[in-house]
């Protein structure tokens, strides 16, 4: 075989590992994306996402939806991007629903601190 043809088989051999690499490798990511990102939707939602942040929870498990449809049409580059925004919107509803509750936290301490100030307030007259 001439030289040229056994560089062009080697060329072509390369390209198709790397090609089939490449195809083979875009569903795991996009699977491992999905999970992840289902997992922070679900910890949001158990956080208190919808009563605190329900926009951003709403958008999240949207986002998911598509995301796992896109899965089922193999189309796993829109899938992963799908899935990383809805971690994104999940994060942010968890934040909010943590923030929540901390000020629910904070406005009940400092009903107990009222109270107490005026029951001692009250002993002292």
């Amino acid at each position: 075989m001439p030289k040229k043809s056994k560089q062009w088989f080697k060329l072509l051999g390369t390209s198709a590992v790397l090609l089939m690499a490449g195809c083979s490798s875009m569903k795991t990511p996009a699977t491992a994306d999905v999970a992840v990102s289902d997992a922070a939707v679900e910890n949001a939602a158990g956080a208190g996402g919808a009563k605190y942040a329900p926009v951003e929870m709403n958008m999240a498990r949207e986002k998911m939806q598509r995301a796992h449809k896109a899965m089922a049409a193999k189309d796993f580059k829109l899938a992963a991007e799908l899935a990383n925004q809805a971690e994104s919107d999940a994060k942010l509803a968890q934040s909010k629903a943590n923030s929540g509750k901390a000020e629910v936290a904070e406005q009940a301490l400092q009903d107990d601190i009222r109270v107490m100030r005026e029951e001692l307030n009250r002993a002292n007259k």
